[in-house]
């Protein structure tokens, strides 16, 4: 146990259900303030959605998910399964529930909202993660421009619309226009289809799995015990009490669930806002030209990103069960999208094929904060979890430990 004393009359010893991202940042801002911890995971450290994604920490790019565009092209993909957006047609009244109230939430004035939310967490995602290296987390954060391509002005005037979405809710944002020479150098990858492209500036990125893993093992040498196991309930009946698959029950001052996509398993009796696995797909090619920093491909949905001396691919939101097995089509309807704007890669040489479940919230916004006496939840922060996992886990960390609700929190309220 590490970091500065105890404040006040904040736990002694706090449980964290869940190696992820946001997890194991709650983890480690615990123990700055000398709290305990203990992390429970059922598979152990970056084996969900905090592995294969794309690594982005790029704050300029978190545009709302739950945007009226969004719901008419969901409606349009429903019987297109290449689309970037697939919601299987099936019987599920789980989902079912998710997609009406997701339907709801589809519009400008909830966009404004999430965008509202975000905010606070997009001002400090940067600097909380300069925070996590500069103490002892192993791993490189890359200073980067991302770009990009489109086929052409009006497309790249729309996410230049969606961006300034964003800077009107209070966040800088610093773009460039690309053509010709200028747009070749700085992805030597485009395909002539490409004929402009969109520089957002001063965004990072990191090799996800890498960082979460130092991030784990940090939380290891600080003091940390880690648990490889299955959490099955969680009760609240005058102590916190969580019990694992093999019916032994763990006890501390606080618990805090962060599940990602399994949180409502655990904390549906509270948290009333539906959340379900959107899942994305990655997976690992060799490219014959340099790639000197991560491409986008907004019109069909794909984010591409220096990996290992090769480019990860990752793309696709498809609503299925968090458990379900890779679809092979969903991986082929990616290299099909992004063929289009990338010449020089040899999809056919693919590997670390990955899908990955996201807790993606009906309403757009996380669920961050306390739900009863001593119990947390953290999660539902879709695809920007990777970004806002640090500074999630210092905000929660200042709510457990001195009983007051930051104002940063109080639009993702997990109670709202």
């Amino acid at each position: 146990m590490v970091g500065v004393d105890r404040i006040g009359e904040g736990p002694r010893s706090v449980i964290v259900v869940g190696a992820g991202i946001v997890g194991l940042c709650t983890a480690w801002f615990l123990q700055e303030r000398g709290v305990e911890v203990t992390v429970v995971d059922r598979d152990g450290v970056a084996a969900g959605a905090s592995w294969g994604n794309a690594g982005w920490v790029s704050p300029a790019l978190t545009i709302p998910l739950n945007q009226p565009a969004v719901l008419r092209y969901g409606l349009r993909s429903l019987f297109n399964p290449s689309a970037p957006l697939h919601i299987p047609l099936r019987a599920d009244v789980g989902l079912a529930r998710f997609l009406a109230t997701f339907a709801r939430h589809c519009s400008h004035a909830s966009a404004r909202r999430a965008v509202h939310a975000n905010q606070p967490l997009n001002a400090d995602c940067v600097e909380a993660f300069d925070v996590l290296v500069a103490n002892g987390v192993d791993a490189p954060v890359t200073d980067s421009d991302i770009v990009a391509l489109f086929g052409s002005d009006a497309h790249a005037d729309e996410l230049r619309a969606e961006i300034e979405i964003l800077e009107r809710g209070g966040l800088p944002v610093q773009t460039r226009r690309l053509r010709g020479t200028a747009l070749r150098d700085a992805v030597p990858l485009a395909a002539p289809e490409a004929t402009v492209a969109l520089a957002v500036q001063q965004q990072r990125f990191v090799d996800p799995g890498r960082f979460v893993t130092a991030l784990g093992q940090a939380v290891i040498e600080r003091g940390a015990t880690m648990r490889t196991e299955r959490v099955v309930d969680v009760s609240t009946n005058g102590r916190v009490v969580v019990r694992t698959v093999r019916g032994e029950d763990l006890t501390a001052d606080a618990v805090v669930l962060a599940t990602g996509a399994w949180l409502p398993d655990l904390a549906r009796r509270w948290v009333r806002m539906p959340i379900r696995a959107g899942r994305g797909y990655s997976f690992t090619v060799p490219v014959d030209r340099p790639m000197p920093g991560p491409i986008y491909l907004p019109t069909v949905r794909v984010a591409c990103t220096p990996y290992q001396g090769a480019m990860r691919v990752a793309g696709t939101m498809e609503f299925r069960g968090p458990d379900d097995p890779v679809v092979p089509a969903r991986v082929n309807s990616i290299i099909d999208s992004a063929a289009q704007f990338l010449h020089g890669v040899r999809w056919e040489a693919r590997s670390d094929v990955w899908v990955g479940p996201r807790p993606v919230s009906a309403d757009g916004v996380a669920v961050v904060g306390q739900v009863d006496r001593g119990l947390y939840v953290a999660g539902g922060h879709g695809m920007w979890g990777l970004a806002h996992g640090p500074v999630t886990g210092r905000l929660l960390t200042e709510q457990i430990t001195t009983g007051k609700q930051p104002e940063a929190l109080r639009a993702l309220d997990p109670l709202r």
